[in-house]
């Protein structure tokens, strides 16, 4: 957008702002994370892991950190999380255009269980 740098700035915040309320109202028992490389904060990560099965509902890196492999390593590290807890799985929901990141479930070892027009649901387990 043609916007001059403040108004896309605040435009961004108010984005942020009403995701992050609509989460913590939707998903109450979810915690929010900010993702760190040493001190330094590289993404967020939603989760509710409050349930037999842990809900990822939302990871994002800022853009330089994106494409680094920090996303894997997240999911990794919920994967090994899970099995120490013995969850029975991991949900998320990944948009249909989204064809990247699916690649990563999949590699990941996450099925399809559910599609949308949207959204595609995947799950992860050790069964």
């Amino acid at each position: 957008m043609p916007w001059p740098p403040e108004v896309k700035r605040a435009f961004i915040d108010q984005q942020f702002d009403l995701q992050h309320r609509y989460y913590v109202a939707r998903f109450s028992s979810a915690d929010f994370l900010i993702l760190l490389e040493g001190s330094e904060p590289i993404g967020r990560l939603y989760v509710d892991s409050s349930a037999e099965q842990w809900h990822l509902i939302d990871i994002g890196f800022l853009p330089q950190w994106r494409n680094l492999g920090k996303g894997e390593a997240v999911l990794k590290t919920m994967q090994r999380k899970a099995r120490a807890h013995s969850v029975s799985g991991i949900k998320l929901h990944v948009e249909r255009r989204n064809i990247r990141a699916q690649s990563l479930y999949r590699r990941l070892r996450f099925r399809e269980t559910d599609a949308g027009d949207t959204h595609i649901q995947m799950q992860w387990s050790e069964v």
